[in-house]
């Protein structure tokens, strides 16, 4: 069923098409450095930045001088917990102010030496044409809760507005803040307060849906924004995102995940095809189903933070069809790979103007089919005055897939079809398109 939620001016100011951008953390996990992050930037300034590419996303754990260099029994290879002992009083220290925000590590972020924080490093993105984005662990953290800091613009204590109770299962940096609790409101205003202050023009939300959708902290995150003086995407992570407060996330944020970390296995792909069905009414101007990044190029770099360091293990055929789905059903589009390796291959994945049209201006995603391993889905192009459509064989074999005009609700029965990827115009069909698919394949085409 369609939403009712419109998106408010202030949202689609900010995200009026998908957001665009790459993200550290499918490269470099937890511990990328400064000078690291500052040469991605370069690349993707040169070679991304003229496609829409414009979020340079900064992901988690950088309040920690030398993060998942603890092994623990049980956890991945650098995986960011942190040693604690008696009650869970943490044993190591993070970087952080008196009023339990945290800080930037000045061993790995030395810019940020003499209280400046993240601002030189958000200031030499933004001198680069992008925008600058953070990821964020919601809650306040442990070590806030046992130093009993202060609250700025209020007289509570961290002690008052923590929940012990509520840790994420796979990080346990932060306790949950309790949204009905005096102080509560006033510690988020200070956290955006200084990510405005920084120059932040993204926030990446974690620990936000699994095992429960934290509603509250949400709408303290959203009228944090509006108070903190910078307009700021709100993204939430990570999913699975339940479906029954899809009209909250809309009225609240601006893209949220619908899947959980995804990485590169076509079971996981496969799956995609059906969140993305799920959520295809909820995607419009200012709140986008996110369907993660793209983990393409190279990935985890010194084993972490999945598998072994590799070139993504999807096929080309299957690259295309990840690619083809993110554009067709417009999910944002986060870069996973490290952009100091791009090869050839992933960069004209990442850069065909044609299909990432698709993704930007179009209206209207939807599934249309789904027959054995036949699917399609169309979107349209009012301004451009073309239909756009995406056949795919999620099969093990090379079968043929049909679009069907009437099918779709094309209202003509005859169209001019054109090969995105191929940059081709493919002749004049009637009634229907049909073209043999090989396995976990794809096309997208425009109609006009």
């Amino acid at each position: 069923m369609a939403s009712a939620v419109q998106p408010k001016t202030e949202d689609s100011i900010l995200a009026i098409t998908p957001p665009m951008g790459w993200n550290s953390f499918d490269a470099y996990d937890c511990r990328i450095t400064e000078s690291e992050f500052r040469a991605n930037v370069d690349v993707m300034a040169q070679k991304l930045l003229p496609y829409g590419y414009n979020y340079a996303v900064l992901d988690y754990i950088w309040f920690n001088d030398n993060p998942g260099s603890n092994p623990m029994v049980g956890k991945r290879k650098g995986h960011p917990d942190i040693k604690t002992g008696v009650g869970g009083q943490p044993e190591e220290r993070l970087q952080m102010d008196e009023y339990g925000r945290l800080l930037p590590s000045e061993i790995r972020f030395p810019s940020s030496k003499n209280g400046l924080g993240l601002k030189p490093l958000a200031d030499y993105v933004h001198g680069k044409g992008l925008k600058f984005g953070l990821h964020i662990m919601r809650g306040i953290p442990v070590q806030a809760y046992f130093d009993s800091c202060k609250i700025m613009g209020s007289t509570a204590l961290a002690t008052e507005i923590a929940e012990p109770f509520d840790q994420c299962s796979w990080c346990n940096n932060m306790y949950g803040v309790d949204a009905t609790k005096p102080g509560a409101q006033a510690y988020y205003n200070s956290l955006f307060r200084l990510y405005a202050e920084w120059g932040v023009d993204l926030i990446k939300a974690d620990d936000m849906m699994v095992p429960n959708y934290s509603k509250g902290e949400v709408e303290l995150m959203n009228n944090a924004i509006k108070q903190c003086g910078r307009p700021m995407v709100l993204s939430l992570s990570c999913g699975e995102a339940p479906l029954g407060f899809a009209h909250h996330m809309q009225a609240n944020s601006n893209m949220w995940r619908i899947s959980t970390d995804f990485w590169d296995k076509w079971e996981s792909l496969y799956h995609n095809f059906e969140l993305m069905n799920a959520w295809s009414s909820f995607a419009g101007p200012g709140h986008w189903p996110d369907a993660d990044m793209l983990p393409v190029g190279r990935l985890s770099l010194q084993d972490r933070p999945h598998g072994n360091e590799r070139n993504s293990a999807f096929t080309k055929d299957e690259q295309y069809t990840l690619m083809n789905l993110w554009a067709i059903a417009q999910s944002p589009l986060m870069i996973g790979a490290d952009l100091l390796t791009l090869d050839d291959f992933t960069l004209s994945l990442l850069t065909n103007s044609e299909v990432l049209n698709v993704n930007q201006h179009s209206k209207h995603p939807k599934q249309v089919l789904r027959s054995g391993n036949s699917v399609v889905w169309i979107s349209e192009n009012q301004l451009e005055g073309v239909y756009n459509a995406a056949l795919f064989n999620i099969g093990e074999s090379v079968q043929d897939v049909k679009l069907s005009f009437a099918q779709a609700g094309f209202p003509l029965n005859k169209y001019n079809v054109r090969d995105l990827w191929k940059k081709a115009d493919l002749g004049s069909f009637t009634d229907f398109f049909q073209t043999s698919i090989p396995p976990h394949g794809s096309v997208i085409i425009t109609l006009k």
